[in-house]
């Protein structure tokens, strides 16, 4: 299968304005490309968004059946599209407890950030996959979790959500 990339140019996307025209004005999120990884053992979905624009979109999946090869096209990839933060999607128990998933994960983003050097934060992912499948965007499982990670985070980290859960 490998990496298929979505053109954003096909979404409706709309432009945020500048605060004094009603627009987020928040200085963290200027000029910001961020990646959403919702990181499984098959596949790595994949969302994206630019805080120029205020639309998540899906932006692939990574093939993830080789850990070598899906960390390193997945490293390629942030390169090249000049990502500036990375989300990840951290898989918890519904205690809050960590599991072998978390563990995966986390061993996963540790083998990234010894290729690039990049911010990444952890968002708890508890039931992102039960909020992809009630998604009806034509895009695979993994992305639409992906996406579901990447709206939670900017809606917390903007101040219009709920807690985080950020770890």
């Amino acid at each position: 299968m490998g990496m298929t990339d979505r053109d954003p140019s096909s979404a409706a996307v709309a432009a945020s304005l500048p605060p004094e025209e009603g627009g987020r004005g928040n200085k963290y999120f200027e000029y910001m490309n961020i990646l959403a990884i919702d990181y499984g053992t098959k596949n790595i979905g994949l969302a994206r968004a630019s805080t120029s624009l205020d639309v998540v979109l899906p932006f692939g999946t990574v093939e993830n059946t080789d850990k070598n090869l899906g960390a390193q096209k997945l490293i390629k990839l942030i390169k090249k599209e000049k990502i500036d933060k990375i989300i990840v999607g951290l898989p918890l128990g519904l205690d809050g407890s960590e599991n072998k998933n978390t563990e995966r994960v986390r061993k996963f983003v540790d083998e990234i950030k010894k290729e690039i050097n990049i911010s990444v934060e952890f968002i708890t992912e508890i039931f992102s996959s039960q909020a992809a499948d009630r998604m009806r965007a034509g895009v695979s499982r993994d992305e639409k979790s992906a996406m579901v990670i990447l709206q939670s985070y900017l809606a917390t980290a903007s101040g219009r959500g709920a807690a985080s859960g950020r770890q």
